[in-house]
């Protein structure tokens, strides 16, 4: 190839690149992503369509999610289903209505269960979507999901009169923690 086609090549390329440059220039910047919104933050008690409860308080929340009871009024057997560790959903669940870590959590359910003290442990499964699906398939099943993980398969309970876009929701997710 002749000196002066690959001197031709050089500069073409380097006219586009300063050309792509001066374009990227001219974009306008993209502004960072916007926090979840407040309501993002919360976790719905959800429970199946069929359960006639509405409301519970946090005292009774947590007598359930604790395996402290087990049946509905209306009867149903109580199932509780929960996201594995390592998600935030679980970590929120863990400090705000079980307060207690998860080796606590581990120690209260095998010790309740071989004492008899506890009459049901939760079923854990991997993802929200696996809870939204097994809540939807099991007529006594309870659950959390984030409120942006909610849709019309499932019933959210109110807790102590208030869903989860209200003002002074008991249930949000916590913070990530420094490190």
């Amino acid at each position: 190839m002749p000196r002066w086609v690959a001197l031709l090549f050089v500069i073409s390329g380097a006219v586009i690149l300063a050309a792509a440059i001066s374009l990227a220039a001219c974009l306008p910047r993209r502004a960072p992503p916007e926090p979840p919104a407040a309501s993002e933050q919360n976790l719905a008690i959800v429970v199946n369509v069929s359960n006639p409860t509405e409301n519970l308080s946090m005292a009774e929340l947590r007598k359930i999610f604790l395996g402290e009871r087990s049946h509905w009024p209306n009867g149903r057997r109580i199932t509780l289903v929960m996201i594995e560790p390592g998600h935030p959903e679980r970590a929120a669940v863990l400090g705000l209505i079980y307060k207690m870590n998860e080796k606590d959590f581990d120690n209260h359910f095998l010790h309740g269960l071989f004492t008899g003290e506890v009459f049901v442990s939760p079923k854990t499964l991997a993802t929200p979507v696996g809870v939204r699906k097994f809540i939807f398939n099991v007529p006594g099943a309870i659950g959390y999901l984030r409120t942006s993980d909610v849709d019309s398969s499932v019933k959210i309970v109110r807790i102590d009169g208030r869903f989860p876009n209200d003002k002074a929701y008991p249930l949000h997710l916590q913070p990530p923690s420094a490190k």
